[in-house]
């Protein structure tokens, strides 16, 4: 599905992003909640309003397992295994909000990277969070 150059850009990409991960998850999240509002209702315990604590620490989780993902993307089931435990069996997540959130980060990503976010870098995220949501919602089968 990525070639070797798309995993490598991948990887680079995630890597770059660590330092800035709280932000780029919780506009990710915002993003959601704001175009698929029935996304908010997992999250009806935390505060998620603009650059609060938990929307900045939940999606500073995210945005640090989707580069550990990006490590190894050949070994992406078991490295995310654990997550998909959580996410089916104990958060009880609807699957269909990986595939959203998946998009919500693309456009984060071409917010935040601007003209580095070229069409190759567009095209190798976009397989790469497609596969991330595919592996999550595994457990659902």
């Amino acid at each position: 599905m990525l070639s070797k150059r798309q995993k490598d850009l991948i990887a680079e990409i995630w890597e770059g992003l660590i330092s800035v991960a709280d932000d780029i998850g919780a506009d990710a999240l915002l993003r959601m909640f704001a175009s698929f509002p029935g996304t908010k209702t997992y999250f009806s315990h935390l505060d998620i309003s603009p650059r609060s604590p938990h929307l900045l620490s939940h999606g500073k989780k995210i945005v640090l397992a989707i580069a550990e993902g990006a490590k190894d993307i050949d070994q992406l089931t078991v490295t995310l295994a654990p997550l998909q435990t959580l996410h089916a069996y104990q958060l009880r997540i609807d699957p269909t909000n990986f595939k959203l959130f998946s998009h919500c980060m693309l456009v984060s990503l071409a917010c935040h990277m601007g003209e580095d976010f070229t069409p190759d870098a567009h095209a190798a995220m976009d397989k790469y969070l497609s596969a991330f949501a595919a592996v999550l919602a595994e457990k659902y089968r």
